[in-house]
């Protein structure tokens, strides 16, 4: 099969053919039609720090991904040859406290599908039958298959607290940043902000529904607040970027009592006013993957129901290319200027 690999531990991929993944009684061997590039794959490409600590080359990369079943293990019993599906890329160990808890998503030995086994930037992917999710709706698309699992981080962060009738603040215009202002959307947030220095992206967050884009290079989040006509700070912060400096001001633009869901993950400490984070009473709390399989339930439920936020959802894909050009993908994933890249495993 052809592969995007990883042959050691060094900078780049090399397109080439691989054996196909073998299928375990429990497993489930998916023929790949698209793959999503995240920001987990730009850092095993380039090999930096975290890459070199977390990966074990060789490995097929790539976890997001939409495709159909061709084989399953002899004990499977709910999925079937023929159903198009996506995979949840945290595969855990199902004896730990947290799983026999039902808290999957918080397991201690979770091991990542494309990071520490072979992923799905491939023609065929293999996972377990409890990591894969069918889709019954006939309207989702290869494309937006392939990024249920951003999706599923946007919407875990955004529904981490009750967003009616609240004003919300997002921190990065990247696509998980931009599938929130959707998802704040539809569950039901008045004024939502969103910050980033991409035009070209905070272009496309005012079109899927922000009432404001603000460019941090030019412009402050308390400057957004009186455009909004805001006399009180933000009920509910979403902190998407990583960037240093975006955790600080949100601080600084909450409202007494409010609340900071984390996606971003930084790459150097930050400082922050703690003082501010006591008196002020705000709730951090930190969000990592999705909820197994609550957060599933969930996007399919709004995608199914909201045509707009379907829209708005798969136009956030703004490149799908032949796996042939991933090199091109890869390029436009890693500029900061355009929206989700989906790689065409079919074509």
């Amino acid at each position: 099969m052809r592969a995007l690999y990883k042959p050691a531990a060094a900078p780049g991929f090399e397109l080439t053919e691989r054996p196909e993944p073998t299928v375990g009684p429990d497993d489930v061997k998916i023929r790949v039609m698209t793959t999503g590039i995240c920001g987990t794959d730009l850092h095993i490409l380039k090999w930096d720090q975290w890459a070199a600590d977390t990966i074990k080359a060789p490995l097929i990369a790539g976890h997001e991904f939409y495709g159909e079943v061709v084989e399953i293990g002899e004990d499977v019993r709910d999925v079937r040859v023929g159903d198009r599906v996506s995979g949840e890329g945290h595969v855990v160990c199902g004896t730990c406290r947290n799983c026999r808890a039902g808290r999957r998503q918080m397991c201690i030995r979770t091991e990542s599908v494309g990071v520490q086994r072979d992923g799905a930037f491939a023609e065929f992917v293999v996972i377990p039958e409890t990591n894969v999710w069918v889709h019954k709706d006939d309207t989702i698309a290869p494309s937006l298959g392939a990024i249920f699992d951003p999706l599923g981080n946007a919407v875990h962060t955004a529904l981490s607290f009750p967003l009616v009738g609240e004003d919300v603040l997002i921190t990065g215009a990247g696509p998980i940043g931009l599938m929130a202002i959707a998802v704040a959307r539809h569950a039901g947030a008045r004024k939502i902000a969103i910050t980033d220095v991409s035009a070209p992206r905070l272009e496309l967050a005012r079109s899927v529904g922000a009432d404001i884009a603000v460019d941090v290079s030019s412009m402050r989040i308390r400057e957004a607040q009186a455009v909004l006509g805001m006399r009180e700070g933000f009920d509910v912060g979403l902190e998407m970027s990583g960037h240093r400096t975006a955790l600080p001001e949100m601080i600084d633009n909450m409202n007494h009592g409010g609340k900071i869901a984390m996606l971003g993950l930084p790459a150097e400490s930050i400082d922050i006013d703690w003082a501010k984070v006591v008196t002020h009473m705000l709730t951090l709390k930190g969000i990592y993957g999705r909820e197994m399989f609550e957060t599933w339930y969930a996007m399919s439920a709004m995608l199914s129901s909201n045509a707009v936020m379907r829209q708005h959802v798969e136009s956030i894909v703004t490149h799908t290319l032949p796996a042939s050009e991933w090199a091109e993908g890869f390029r436009l994933a890693g500029d900061g200027q355009s929206g989700k890249i989906v790689l065409d495993w079919t074509a």
